[in-house]
């Protein structure tokens, strides 16, 4: 089992989701739609899209719905040579059904291969010599076995010097009770050199206010990015505090857009941009999730070109003097806020 030199290995379940193709709901639907939905294929094909070489690793079951994922994942561009096809394995399932106000969701997950991840999975991957590693707070949560994994992936990364990336991504169903999963969780973020977390599930986890709580909770990673919803996202490196605020974004589906701004925040940063320019690559690709249907959309631009604004933060100019235009000053001290939306 080998991936491509230099790829990002992004290690975790990725499930099924099935949802009406018709616009109705699940007990009334002719016709479904089936495609693959994970945070770290997610992340994945992002990066791939971006042009950052890119593999996927998980278990799925020797069935024909952890064929279509993996092919369906490979066919966006990622290297899924670290996929395992477990004999007699079946492969995580969940359905969406459409409502009014939004979508129920049901699970059918239990005892699924993806569960059956392991140690001696972690010692597979860190023998290809993954450029990057990338990792959630899902996959801690779906087994013992699982979470031995993502503690030996962590270890050997660290020995091998290669650099990790924990996205918080609280799931409350998954776990025991939220005290495992702030020890657990808090536990492999000391480990990772950075870490993803949104404001709300830190406050919904450890009981912080402010980012500069979950900075003083993590003092460990090399970098912290903080994402305050709809405000602004947030960059601790040491010391030093970078934020970029959100822009406004017409939100079509929220599901993704946090593994799309981990994917565009990671791509920067292996380019080498400043901290800011992560920030605001982040938001760009949190933007073209939120702006789609699917998990990570389509890019509304070729790479380069992103990157570009990205660097320039044009999209934030213009944003500014939208703003100004439309909002008319009615006294020199007055500041207005237009509400925004973001990962």
């Amino acid at each position: 089992m080998s991936i491509e030199t230099g790829a990002v290995a992004c290690i975790g379940e990725t499930m099924a989701q099935v949802v009406p193709s018709d616009g109705k709901r699940l007990d009334d639907a002719a016709t479904y739609a089936m495609t693959p939905a994970g945070a770290e294929s997610n992340v994945a094909i992002s990066l791939a899209r971006m042009g950052t070489r890119a593999a996927w690793g998980s278990f799925v079951g020797d069935d024909p719905i952890g064929s279509r994922i993996t092919r369906s994942v490979n066919e966006r561009g990622v290297d899924t040579s670290l996929v395992r096809a477990i004999m007699g394995g079946r492969t995580g399932v969940f359905m969406k059904d459409p409502i009014p106000d939004g979508s129920d969701v049901y699970y059918y997950r239990s005892g699924s291969a993806a569960a059956g991840m392991d140690a001696e999975y972690a010692h597979e991957v860190l023998a290809t010599a993954p450029r990057w590693i990338h990792m959630t707070g899902v996959t801690p949560a779906l087994s013992a076995s699982c979470a031995d994994m993502v503690q030996q992936l962590t270890q050997g990364a660290v020995a091998s010097r290669i650099p990790i990336s924990f996205d918080v991504n609280y799931r409350p169903v998954l776990w025991p009770s939220r005290e495992v999963a702030a020890e657990a969780i808090r536990s492999v973020a000391a480990h990772a050199d950075v870490v993803f977390v949104g404001l709300d599930e830190a406050r919904a986890l450890w009981g912080v206010v402010t980012a500069e709580d979950v900075r003083e909770l993590l003092p460990e990673p090399m970098r912290l990015i903080v994402k305050d919803g709809a405000v602004e996202c947030i960059t601790f490196s040491g010391t030093d505090r970078v934020a970029v605020p959100a822009l406004s974004v017409e939100v079509v589906e929220p599901v993704g857009a946090g593994d799309a701004f981990a994917a565009g925040w990671i791509h920067a940063h292996l380019l080498g941009l400043a901290p800011d320019a992560c920030l605001r690559l982040g938001h760009l690709m949190a933007g073209i999730a939120l702006s789609a249907h699917s998990d990570t959309g389509e890019l509304d631009a070729a790479p380069s070109e992103i990157v570009g604004r990205a660097v320039d933060g044009r999209d934030w100019k213009t944003h500014d003097e939208n703003l100004a235009a439309a909002v008319p000053v009615l006294a020199p001290a007055q500041e207005t806020r237009t509400p925004n939306a973001t990962v």
